[in-house]
């Protein structure tokens, strides 16, 4: 029997309870028979309970002393509510968004985004090594998938650190192969990945922001070419596409949950 099609949004209303007996039925055998939907709805949890931790706390605070005067005597008390109602309107126009993007943030680690010096180079750099190399019909890489574990060695070498490779092909994309490119301080190396039609995507590996704060999923669109890069480990991470931005997140995900393997 075919699993039955469930959509995100079906996804966050199971983990909130919110679906029909019958439907929660139907997503649950769903999640049996889909490891990437129940990885994906495992990461949904831990981000609610990051946001509950960092929240409910604010829910057991006393009113403010001004504001108690506030709902006691409104009208002798124009001008202070006047100064109250913009900031708690910008707070709760704040907490609406944060629950908006919970499911975004669901697809990598919860954590704070700082802002790291270089980082959206990473994806200008990814964005001109892509432009450059996946056009080229003849050699779009340096060594093919057919030698992988010799590019595996090869990159890790030049590297200073292991390199692992990402398989997409329950995304619909096969390896074509990798090289090693100049970074801002050192050797980068960038695989490169092909769909059935053609369409070419490339993921660009980094270790100069070793030691740096990890980071979530940061999406850029560079010219024609959108961008998906983070930090994890020892490397900062850029994938590469002129896909669209829903597809390019699926894959970007998928390697993200690659990576994070044992």
């Amino acid at each position: 029997m075919n699993s039955p099609v469930v959509s995100e949004t079906e996804l966050h209303a199971y983990l909130d309870g919110e679906l029909s007996p019958e439907r929660m039925a139907e997503v649950a055998a769903h999640l049996r028979d889909d490891p990437q939907a129940a990885a994906r709805l495992a990461h949904y949890e831990t981000q609610r309970q990051a946001l509950h931790a960092a929240f409910d706390p604010l829910l057991d605070e006393a009113l403010p002393s001004a504001l108690t005067r506030l709902t006691a005597a409104p009208a002798a008390n124009a001008a202070l509510w006047q100064r109250w109602r913009l900031p708690q309107l910008a707070a709760g126009i704040a907490l609406l968004l944060l629950g908006a993007s919970a499911g975004w943030l669901g697809h990598a680690r919860w954590q704070p985004e700082p802002t790291l010096a270089g980082l959206p180079e990473l994806s200008r750099r990814a964005a001109v090594a892509h432009v450059v190399y996946s056009p080229d019909p003849r050699r779009p890489v340096e060594i093919a998938a057919d030698q992988e574990d010799l590019l595996v060695r090869w990159l890790s070498k030049r590297l200073g650190s292991a390199v692992r490779v990402p398989h997409l092909g329950n995304q619909g994309f096969s390896l074509v192969g990798g090289r090693l490119l100049p970074g801002g301080s050192g050797p980068v190396a960038q695989f490169m990945y092909q769909a059935a039609n053609g369409e070419r995507l490339t993921l660009y590996l980094s270790g100069e922001f070793s030691g740096k704060p990890e980071t979530g999923f940061r999406f850029a669109r560079e010219g024609e070419i959108n961008v998906f890069y983070w930090i994890d480990g020892r490397f900062g991470y850029a994938l590469s596409g002129g896909i669209d931005k829903a597809q390019l997140a699926r894959v970007a995900t998928a390697v993200y949950d690659q990576l994070g393997m044992p």
